[in-house]
């Protein structure tokens, strides 16, 4: 079987992607998944990037292949392709276009740490970054929280982003984030764009770019302020520049899912998801799509 990107957008949902999302992050935090680090191999000449990124959950088995080339202005930033092979005999099963799954469940992940780390009440987004992630975001986390105000800063697009979206666009990143309840950063920046004295006492902030170890996304304020949460020790530790400058890790999102972390201790916390994306939650999304094309073509 071959799906390409529309037939995935059809096939996959934000609202059953989020609570797989919160399972499969359950599952790594319990020992129940088997997944290397990501294997990065550079494109020096365009200042890319192409990873393998393979998983197993017992019932699904299958790796990605992702490339990241930042310097992209007519074509995404982000491609990928996935393959799932039977779990009992290794066979493939199904090759389907990634890159719109990459989109979707980075957005879902962050929804579920947003639903386990902010607060209740939270209904103010500012959201740094007016690409796909920006869209993809907004719409997750509608999901987990009632969004009364939504405001957009990015040094580019801004303003077609409010357009379409039916947002605030803020003249600057700061003004975007005061007062802001939950904070997402979805920038390709390689230096920080978050600083911590803007935030309010009981911000939540989802990071999702600078998933190398040399990049910076947060200033040092915000990950002092922050607990810092991310979906596995290892891969964060070793790939996300702003998690090897605070040089620690609070909890896996999958530990406070499980009860076995603390999340929000009290109203006035600044809590930070940082991710950076890992295997388990493309092999689990793709999972997902490839069921629901079998169905479909029952």
């Amino acid at each position: 079987m071959i799906l390409d990107e529309e037939a995935v957008r059809r096939l996959l949902s934000m609202d059953r992607l989020v609570p797989a999302m919160e399972k499969a992050l359950a599952d790594l935090s319990e020992g129940r998944v088997v997944q290397p680090l990501r294997a990065v191999l550079p494109v020096a000449h365009a200042q890319g990037f192409l990873g393998v990124m393979p998983a197993s959950t017992g019932t699904a088995l299958g790796a990605k292949l992702v490339t990241f080339f930042p310097n992209n202005r007519d074509v995404p930033t982000h491609h990928a392709t996935i393959v799932l092979f039977r779990p009992e005999t290794g066979e493939p099963v199904v090759t389907m276009d990634g890159r719109l799954i990459t989109e979707m469940r980075t957005a879902a992940v962050s929804a579920v740490a947003t639903d386990a780390l902010a607060r209740r009440e939270a209904s103010v987004l500012a959201i740094l970054g007016s690409g796909v992630q920006a869209g993809s975001h907004l719409e997750a986390l509608r999901l987990v929280r009632p969004l009364a105000e939504v405001r957009v800063w990015s040094p580019r697009r801004a303003g077609e982003f409010a357009a379409r979206f039916s947002v605030r666009a803020a003249a600057s990143a700061e003004a975007a984030v005061r007062g802001a309840d939950v904070v997402v950063v979805a920038t390709t920046s390689k230096t920080p764009v978050l600083r911590g004295e803007w935030l309010s006492p009981g911000t939540h902030v989802n990071a999702v770019g600078a998933s190398r170890p040399d990049w910076r996304e947060l200033d040092d304020a915000v990950l002092s302020r922050a607990r810092i949460f991310v979906e596995q020790r290892e891969a964060a530790s070793k790939e996300s520049g702003d998690v090897i400058a605070a040089g620690r890790i609070d909890a896996e999102i999958g530990e406070v899912i499980l009860g076995a972390a603390a999340g929000r201790r009290s109203p006035d916390d600044v809590t930070l998801f940082k991710s950076v994306g890992v295997a388990v939650e493309d092999v689990v999304a793709a999972d997902l799509v490839y069921r629901a094309a079998v169905a479909e073509n029952r």
